[in-house]
């Protein structure tokens, strides 16, 4: 049974209770933790390429209470593309359907930041999860808010209980100095009428989203929106978009690695090239991962491991 489809939520939790959460979290690390060198650290942000490959961390929030936490799981990195689903949410809280209208709902099968079905779609990017898409969503929401990254800020310290969540102000430098490839996106949906604001003015509230610095824990306790009614309502409140939300993940979440993702691990997830991977199993639990050597689809190699370890044995107790 697919470990994120659990249909008697009562039954799944109380199969959580019967597992040590602790001593489930330490086995997984002592065995991913020899994975942490097979990938490379991303390097077209200067700043991310200095992160150590051999970090890793892990944290899980069982619905209703309950954290866990493992290696650096405590240690703030760059969460990048993991922003944007909450964007997503944020968006489809403050506009609603119309932000549908502006962007698609369907894996590219293509690198995060390619341009080629930009093109080929007249300025229509495929999903909220990839740049193009993220981008227009953030412009949507600056059009709405025009202090939109200090208002994401606020959210996500309210979301992960972490009052003195900052941007990285390194990374964000680092991102608008080398982010030339964002540039031209930008002008391109500027150039298709499918951007409002002056693209500086939305690059650079992108930019802020995705250098925000959170740890593995703080990222688990701000998915809880997506475990169910009671957790997490200051993001989304409606069920309904909780479970639109979910299908963009398990398609679109990891980019063109979507589809491996969900036959290994089976949960709605998002991934960022700063090496955190962010999960969640509806009703259960939200799990987040770090480790920054990625793969050459741009998801961590031992966090996507971790996790596959995980839902392995949780199906396994279900």
């Amino acid at each position: 049974m697919d470990a994120g489809a659990n249909t008697n939520p009562d039954a799944g939790l109380a199969a959580l209770e019967r597992v040590d959460m602790s001593d489930l979290l330490t086995r997984i690390e002592r065995q991913v933790r020899p994975l942490c060198r097979r990938g490379q650290v991303a390097s077209y942000i200067p700043a991310l390429a200095r992160v150590s490959p051999d970090k890793f961390g892990m944290a899980i929030c069982i619905a209703g209470g309950g954290e866990y936490v493992v290696g650096d799981g405590d240690e703030p990195f760059s969460i990048q593309s993991v922003s944007k689903l909450f964007n997503l949410a944020f968006a489809l809280e403050e506009i609603g359907e119309d932000i549908w209208g502006r962007v698609g709902r369907e894996p590219s099968g293509m690198s995060f930041n390619s341009l080629i079905l930009l093109e080929q779609e007249n300025g229509v990017p495929r999903n909220p999860l990839i740049n193009p898409g993220a981008i227009v969503v953030t412009d949507a929401l600056l059009s709405r808010q025009p202090d939109w990254a200090e208002a994401f800020l606020g959210r996500m310290r309210q979301a992960a209980e972490a009052p003195g969540l900052a941007f990285d102000e390194e990374v964000f430098a680092s991102e608008e100095r080398h982010g030339d490839l964002n540039r031209a996106t930008a002008w391109f949906l500027k150039a298709k009428g499918n951007l409002i604001n002056h693209p500086d003015a939305a690059l650079g509230a992108y930019f802020r989203h995705c250098s925000a610095a959170m740890s593995c824990r703080e990222l688990a306790r701000a998915g809880r929106f997506l475990i169910g009614p009671s957790e997490g309502e200051e993001i989304c409140r409606s069920p309904h978009q909780r479970r639109r939300i979910c299908a963009v993940m398990r398609t679109c979440g990891l980019y063109d690695a979507a589809g491996d993702f969900a036959y290994r691990v089976g949960l709605p997830a998002k991934s960022g090239v700063g090496g955190g991977v962010l999960a969640v199993s509806p009703g259960r639990y939200s799990v987040c991962v770090w480790s920054p050597a990625l793969d050459v689809k741009g998801n961590s190699v031992a966090g996507v491991e971790a996790l596959a370890l995980l839902t392995d044995a949780l199906e396994g107790a279900s």
